[in-house]
């Protein structure tokens, strides 16, 4: 049985998980390059019985699963994968399954993002190191500030606690929130419009659904303030990218710090790597040493059960009652 690790980014899932304690049967290869074009991830995947995909690194729609002849388990780390067209493989009887995972990663680089765009730290630090100069710019405060927040989920409830430790003002809005929920946040519940307006950091946390798909677009970003920030943890799509592009460029808004984009990695020349009042990172919200090793774990544990006939964390349960599973010989 084939095994293929795909974008391993930093080359360290070798090391994330006790690998040598599958079958000995199993053949486990690592990727560490990420590949865009569909042609060539499925020549590189034609042979693989079981391929583990990192959280929405590389998407499998349809067309890709169906040139997949050999592929019988989809593993997804984490609990969902929004890149995964799950009713196509459970049609064409592939088992896909997730991983447990562990700490507040996403929260952290929330609040990571907001402090370093609005104290400018990676400036400071370049202008310190690189240009010999002792300080450039002067930061802004956040106590007695406005925390927009888009959606009070598990991640946003934990972003609003630590804006209460700030001593801000939170408010908060999404499409099914009720002024009981904000209120056990100590946030207040406002309409979308007065979230955008009142907000000196708007910061998105909602998951990326047909719903809200281009949920932030030029009329939200119109509403904000020339000071404020929007900050992107949760998935490029909900922000209308060109919408937030103009805005930088036209410095109608403040800046935006983005861990999430529509294309990843963000092709070269995109106008977010050169724009001064952006602060990016790679989609790392995810990337820490106990969520690595709670999915690489997971990974193993998934791929052991699977080829003895009994995988677990299926999500896609249809396959199995279906009587699709087709176990290793």
């Amino acid at each position: 049985m084939k095994v293929a690790v795909l974008d391993d980014y930093q080359s360290v899932a070798a090391g994330m998980a006790d690998w040598t304690s599958l079958p000995d049967s199993i053949d486990v290869t690592f990727f560490s390059d990420h590949l865009a074009d569909e042609d060539a991830l499925a020549g590189r995947l034609e042979d693989f019985d079981i391929v583990m995909g990192m959280r929405e690194r590389t998407a499998f729609p349809r067309s890709l699963l169906e040139r997949l002849p050999a592929l019988r388990c989809l593993i997804t780390t984490g609990a969902r994968n929004a890149s995964f067209d799950v009713d196509a493989a459970t049609e064409l009887g592939i088992t896909v399954c997730g991983t447990p995972g562990a700490g507040e990663g996403p929260t952290e680089l929330t609040w990571g993002l907001i402090l370093g765009i609005l104290r400018q730290i990676p400036q400071e630090d370049r202008a310190t190191r690189e240009q010999g100069k002792w300080g450039i710019h002067v930061g802004a405060s956040l106590q007695g500030k406005t925390l927009a927040l888009l959606g009070l989920g598990h991640i946003g409830s934990l972003v609003a606690r630590v804006g209460n430790a700030f001593d801000m003002r939170v408010i908060a809005w999404s499409q099914n929130l009720t002024a009981e929920r904000a209120a056990e946040c100590n946030a207040t519940l406002v309409d979308k419009d007065t979230l955008f307006a009142e907000g000196d950091v708007v910061s998105v946390h909602v998951r990326l659904s047909d719903r809200t798909v281009g949920l932030v677009g030029a009329h939200e970003i119109g509403l904000m303030k020339p000071t404020a920030i929007l900050v992107n943890i949760s998935r490029g799509p909900i922000v209308d990218e060109a919408a937030l592009v103009d805005a930088l460029q036209r410095r109608a808004i403040g800046g935006a710090a983005l861990d999430t984009f529509d294309v990843e990695p963000l092709p070269a020349g995109h106008p977010f790597l050169t724009l001064d009042n952006t602060l990016i990172t790679p989609h790392v919200g995810y990337v820490t040493d106990d969520g690595y090793r709670a999915f690489y774990s997971g990974v193993v544990e998934n791929i052991r059960a699977f080829a003895a006939g009994e995988p677990v964390r299926v999500i896609n349960p249809d396959v199995l009652q279906a009587a699709n599973l087709r176990p290793a010989e």
